[in-house]
């Protein structure tokens, strides 16, 4: 195994101490993943986005992630099945629902999501509803 980049190390070294949270981020809209991708980078987070349910198992089955944000519109699968899966291999990290569609909220938190904010929003109350499911 090669060694740490000087920056994987102190981004490892931080992350051990709590002090840069992960997301992972799941979209399947390009555009809405890299404005998304921004403001949550903007405000120090490391985000891994991808754009299907897949990755993102493949992504959460390493770990260490702080906050799962899901769209619940995607092709081929719905961010409720997403949210299922995620729950199988992990019980303990907050998922939030980012979704343009309405949806039935008590229906989303008994497939295991803790919330759920409706898109577009301003960047401002995606970072509060994170910072809130988060502690942080």
């Amino acid at each position: 195994m090669p060694p740490l980049s000087p920056f994987a190390f102190v981004s490892n070294w931080m992350r051990s101490w709590g002090c840069i949270m992960r997301i992972l981020h799941v979209e399947d809209n390009e555009d809405t993943r890299t404005l998304v991708a921004f403001v949550l980078e903007a405000e120090g987070w490391q985000t891994v986005s991808v754009d299907n349910p897949t990755a993102a198992l493949s992504h959460a089955t390493s770990g260490g992630f702080d906050l799962y944000l899901i769209d619940n519109w995607m092709e081929g699968d719905s961010g409720k099945t997403l949210c299922a899966a995620l729950r199988s291999i992990d019980q303990d990290t907050p998922i939030l629902f980012y979704s343009g569609a309405v949806l039935d909220v008590e229906m989303l938190r008994a497939s295991g999501a803790q919330g759920y904010l409706e898109k577009p929003c301003s960047p401002q109350a995606l970072v509060s509803e994170i910072s809130k499911l988060t502690r942080r």
